[in-house]
């Protein structure tokens, strides 16, 4: 195991001592929570995380315990709930969508309803390029990109360790970011460890000189 490998290592089990997790790269795979949460009980969102696609979130409605419960969020932005039908949840943070939901229920069904939108499950990112296990991966909270690097198996011999590029979700384009602990991954983001110069170089090279000696070989016309 290469010294940065190592380092990521050591920073993966601070990760999972301070709430992170294990998983595989199957989609789907389930994360570990922080010690002293029970699995299934909810992660605490940031306030600014906004709602989307294939996150989960449990919907409480105090005492009205039939009105609540777990629901995913569709490829449309919706939860289906009972009574009020749909509710859009994408692109609000947890706490507007309480506000939205309170506002239907209020609107001919209950007297000043308090409800609780909490996130149980965040929609995963994706991790590619030069990592051992490139994949998909289960997001949990403040993540950062040495997190990423190191769920995806740590970095390959051809892996540059100073920058990576991420296309955050909707986004047309990638971006480059510094490949430490200052850089935060979203849900949704797809992450890419570009090769160092030397390396890609190298496989630039390669197809090049393929083309070359072909060429080199071929029969030569008549003058």
């Amino acid at each position: 195991m290469t010294r940065r490998n190592m380092a990521l290592l050591a920073n993966l089990l601070a990760f999972a001592l301070t709430g992170g997790f294990a998983v595989s790269a199957s989609p789907g795979a389930a994360a570990a929570l922080s010690p002293g949460i029970e699995r299934g009980e909810s992660q605490v969102a940031d306030a600014s995380y906004e709602l989307g696609t294939g996150d989960k979130v449990r919907v409480i409605v105090f005492g009205e315990q039939d009105l609540g419960g777990d629901f995913q969020i569709d490829d449309g932005g919706f939860i289906r709930l009972p009574l009020i039908g749909q509710v859009k949840a994408t692109g609000l943070s947890p706490r507007e969508l309480e506000t939205r939901i309170a506002a239907a229920l209020g609107d001919g069904y209950l007297n000043q309803p308090r409800v609780s939108v909490e996130v149980t499950d965040y929609r995963p990112f994706y991790i590619v390029g030069e990592v051992n296990k490139p994949g998909q991966y289960a997001y949990v909270n403040d993540m950062t990109a040495l997190n990423a690097v190191a769920l995806g198996g740590g970095y390959t011999v051809k892996a540059s360790d100073t920058s990576l590029y991420i296309r955050r979700e909707g986004a047309k384009e990638e971006q480059r970011f510094a490949a430490d602990a200052t850089t935060k991954i979203h849900p949704g983001d797809v992450v890419r460890v570009p090769p160092t110069a030397f390396w890609a170089a190298i496989t630039f090279a390669g197809p090049l000189s393929a083309i070359i000696s072909t060429r080199w070989y071929l029969p030569q016309p008549p003058q």
